[in-house]
């Protein structure tokens, strides 16, 4: 990488950081630390919303998709969108009308107000765990691009730089200055990847040079000749269902549907935004903002990038940069930007990224610190929000929160999987105990409790154990008998007569095509219907006990 192109970095980076140490001198407490004061305009609300739900996990996670799929991977952020106006139509006017929620600095905290003290701890346990995995998958996908993008840095190292600088401004500035420069971070990025990304990519893999020059992009002549280069490129390299809106299963769609529209229901960053907000209607029209933002325009330009860098990876263009046959679907993006931006601009676009993915990690990591101080710490000990002390505590916590998830991230290798996995594991638990307080009159304590345990607990239980191609690698043999009524019955019958790489081709079919949960210690192995995420089932096991244990066992009214 380039001097000019680090020194661009380094000053954004510094930029991120001086943010934090200012509002350090400006917040008085706890109020100011976790909801901003309470008097946030729309447009910085908004901007700062789907700068935190997109941000860089999903930037680089759709880049992944656009290089495995193509188009059809922007229908992810179509779930988005639905769950933005959805909550800005149902849940917002519940919690901004409500008197009893105006000094409130959680989620969990409604949680509080309709059922008893332990399930608000439940919930604040659950959603503290969630989010610590979520600002994992933003250092990670932080560290995938660093590593990508600078020669001779590997991911570990990558991993604690991104770590200390997302960690250090969060916790000097809090809430404030999340929100500050959230705005600025995805105004960055709108304009790179508008400007630098998708134009310059688009040129590049029209062949003939190695890097863009900044007089090539001012030549209209050679801006046409090669823009008839990339789109012929486009069409003869990726397969035509690449170019379709159409390359996806009814079931993904439910999956990502299940997983990502309810989360604008239980996530702790978005109520953050809702107290923040001065009244209503600028809640509303920030999260108007928010599904705009999200799809159409950030869906199609995350994998128009993701598919320039499939065409990139076949035509041979990351060969200098080590890259073998096999190309990763998260690391082709920042793969592409290295190889075909110039000096300066290179630098321009490395921080529009990394402005995504902070703007993720600092308000995960202040979701989370927040539970613990306001519904874990202070259900035990009583708390003054407003007391120099709770704020020096809260900082603490946020730091030692950051720390945990920095060494998260080192477990696992897939970004996408592990926001995921962090959101599927708050929908399941909470989605259903929320709906029921704010829009069913009777209530159950109990039923909360019990609905958001046996949800979490189903889905954490069904992902852990549903079996991946990554399983049959590590023990094909093992696997074999189990997984045997999976595969087609003439195939299955001369399994014996074939080699070992071939027996772990058809069962890494087998278990791409079919949701197989494994659980070896109760020898018990089943296919999920339909192929569908468990998610779903967490959520249904969780509805079911919800309304089941709400009519059987209902609170005393007060």
């Amino acid at each position: 990488m380039h001097y000019i192109d680090l020194i661009i970095f380094v000053l954004y980076m510094l930029a991120m950081l001086g943010v934090g140490f200012y509002f350090l001198k400006k917040n008085q407490g706890a109020d100011d630390y976790y909801v901003g004061g309470r008097t946030m305009g729309s447009g910085h609300i908004g901007l700062s919303v789907v700068a935190t739900d997109v941000g860089g996990g999903f930037s680089i996670g759709l880049g992944g998709l656009g290089f495995a799929m193509g188009l059809s991977g922007s229908w992810m952020l179509f779930t988005g969108l639905l769950g933005a106006w959805l909550a800005a139509v149902f849940l917002i006017p519940k919690v901004k009308n409500n008197p009893a929620f105006e000094r409130f600095l959680t989620f969990p905290q409604i949680f509080g107000h309709y059922f008893d003290t332990r399930v608000a701890l439940l919930a604040g346990v659950i959603s503290a765990i969630g989010y610590t995995g979520f600002t994992s998958s933003q250092i990670l996908a932080g560290a995938k691009l660093a590593s990508g993008t600078f020669i001779d840095l590997d991911l570990n190292t990558a991993l604690l730089i991104m770590g200390i600088i997302a960690v250090v401004y969060t916790v000097m500035g809090g809430l404030k200055a999340v929100i500050y420069t959230d705005t600025v971070q995805w105004a960055v990025l709108m304009g790179g990847l508008i400007f630098i990304g998708v134009p310059v990519s688009f040129l590049a893999v029209g062949g003939g040079i190695e890097k863009i020059s900044f007089s090539n992009l001012f030549d209209l002549g050679w801006l046409t000749a090669q823009s008839g280069r990339s789109i012929e490129a486009i069409k003869t390299t990726l397969p035509e269902e690449f170019l379709s809106l159409s390359n996806i299963t009814w079931q993904q769609l439910v999956n990502w549907a299940i997983t990502i529209i309810p989360i604008w229901f239980v996530g702790m960053t978005l109520y953050q935004r809702i107290y923040a907000c001065r009244d209503v209607k600028t809640a509303k029209r920030a999260w108007y903002i928010a599904g705009l933002f999200e799809w159409p325009i950030m869906a199609f330009m995350g994998v128009a990038l993701g598919m320039l860098a499939r065409v990139a990876a076949e035509q041979g263009m990351f060969a200098d940069l080590g890259a073998g046959e096999v190309v990763d679907p998260e690391t082709g993006l920042p793969m592409l930007l290295r190889t075909v931006l110039p000096v300066g601009l290179m630098g321009l676009m490395l921080s529009s990224y990394f402005s995504a993915i902070l703007s993720t990690a600092d308000s995960c990591l202040m979701a989370s610190s927040g539970n613990i101080v306001t519904d874990i710490i202070g259900h035990f000990k009583k708390i003054d929000p407003d007391a120099p002390a709770t704020l020096r505590l809260s900082q603490l916590i946020t730091l030692l929160v950051g720390a945990l998830a920095l060494w998260l991230a080192t477990m696992m290798t897939n970004v996408l999987d592990m926001m995921l996995y962090s959101y599927a594991f708050m929908v399941s638990g909470l989605f259903v105990p929320v709906l029921g307080a704010l829009f069913w009159e009777r209530r159950s304590s109990k039923a909360a409790f019990w609905a958001m345990l046996v949800g979490g607990i189903t889905t954490v239980i069904l992902q852990v154990f549903m079996l991946s191609p990554s399983d049959i690698q590590a023990d094909a043999t093992g696997l074999a008998h189990v997984l045997q009524p999976y595969i087609p019955a003439e195939i299955s019958s001369s399994l014996g007569s074939l080699s070992g790489l071939e027996i772990k081709e058809i069962l890494s079919q087998a278990v791409s095509d079919n949701s197989i949960v494994h659980i070896l210690w109760l020898n018990l192995t089943f296919r999920l219907p339909f192929n569908l995420d468990p998610n779903l089932f967490g959520l249904t096991a969780s509805l079911i006990i919800y309304i089941t244990l709400t009519i059987l066992y209902p609170d005393k009214k007060k």
